[in-house]
């Protein structure tokens, strides 16, 4: 019989602290570019439980596990695809005895990543034969001691419905995220608004963002995904640490722990609920948002103005489905409101 652990937790706090970064913080641990993480589960075990350990002194009630490309499709680019379930039992087991060690309720959110499958009637991957894959990786993940199913960086509306209905065979709560990277929405056209119908038609227990091109993008989806899915809807913000760029051979992310505590106060006035890091995102930077989220008073639905100011430029989508929401909230004509003007600064920290 499987325990919902998620919903009592929800139900003490205003808000909770998932994690940072798996593989960005792995690469620096020693992963080399091109090795699959889920293998150190087994290779390098304590690597994994160090990492998350770091996490959860830095505040983290969520931790991941190392099982984003843990899928059968993923694996077989590392000839690993008849080891799905060892793999994931193990990446499930280890952040389940530092959850356990923890001291106090750490949950631990089984996580699930993309095919890298295209899925019919535009690929080649089937929906049933992609449910299977999920499921499979779903039940590891449960047998492993995973408290939550975490579906994250999504971009398809059917992947995303496939790796749902999987999930939810273990019974166990299931978090849906998508990344909305390409103009306010996702590679396969996706909008936040979208998501919003596909959670609630799915009856996922909480649903939101992640990953995508920086903290100001995500916080803006945050504000669309809250006004489509209502005030009862339990919203996810997983940004990544500022914005990558290319140093000494190696892509690192520009955002300070300053940045990402600007992050997490506007994330929670946006309407999160959960709110942590994606990609690049450390200890350090998560200790900064745990600071910042215990002394912060929610404060009003951050307007375009306030998230260029505090943490950079909006793209034209994301500006653009912002300003359809003030009108409808204004009850003004379409596109009354791109007469007022936007102001553009520079990200927090930046000249």
């Amino acid at each position: 019989m499987t325990t919902d652990r998620l919903t009592p937790l929800l139900a003490q706090r205003p808000w909770l602290l998932a994690d940072g970064a798996i593989g960005s913080n792995l690469f620096t641990r020693g992963l080399t570019s091109g090795e699959a993480p889920e293998l150190w589960n087994t290779e390098h075990p304590q690597r994994i439980r160090e990492l998350q350990r770091d996490f959860i002194e830095a505040g983290a009630d969520i931790i991941l596990t190392n099982s984003f490309g843990g899928n059968r499709h993923r694996l077989k680019l590392h000839k690993a695809e008849d080891r799905v379930a060892e793999l994931n039992e193990s990446a499930a087991g280890l952040a389940r005895a530092e959850a356990d060690h923890a001291g106090r309720v750490v949950l631990v959110g089984g996580s699930m990543g993309p095919t890298g499958e295209i899925l019919e009637p535009l690929g080649p991957l089937s929906v049933v034969d992609a449910r299977e894959s999920f499921a499979e990786q779903a039940a590891a993940l449960a047998r492993g001691g995973a408290d939550i199913l975490w579906i994250e960086t999504m971009s398809s509306a059917e992947e995303a419905a496939a790796a749902i209905e999987g999930a939810r065979r273990t019974g166990l709560p299931v978090v849906a995220t998508l990344s909305f990277d390409t103009n306010g929405r996702t590679m396969m056209g996706i909008t936040p608004a979208e998501l919003a119908g596909l959670s609630q038609k799915l009856h996922v227990a909480a649903c939101g963002s992640n990953c995508g091109v920086g903290a100001a993008e995500l916080v803006a989806s945050i504000v669309n995904l809250a006004a489509a899915a209502g005030p009862s809807a339990i919203l996810v913000a997983k940004a990544n640490c500022g914005v990558p760029q290319y140093v000494d051979g190696a892509i690192r992310f520009n955002g300070t722990p300053e940045l990402m505590a600007e992050y997490a106060r506007l994330a929670l006035d946006a309407g999160a609920r959960i709110i942590g890091g994606c990609c690049g995102t450390t200890p350090e930077h998560l200790r900064a948002m745990r600071q910042t989220l215990e002394a912060h008073v929610r404060g009003p639905k951050p307007s375009i103005e306030t998230i260029e100011a505090r943490l950079g430029v909006l793209s034209a989508g994301a500006t653009a489905q912002l300003r359809g929401e003030m009108d409808r909230q204004a009850g003004a004509a379409p596109g009354a409101s791109q007469r007022r003007p936007s102001r553009r600064r520079p990200p927090h920290g930046e000249p």
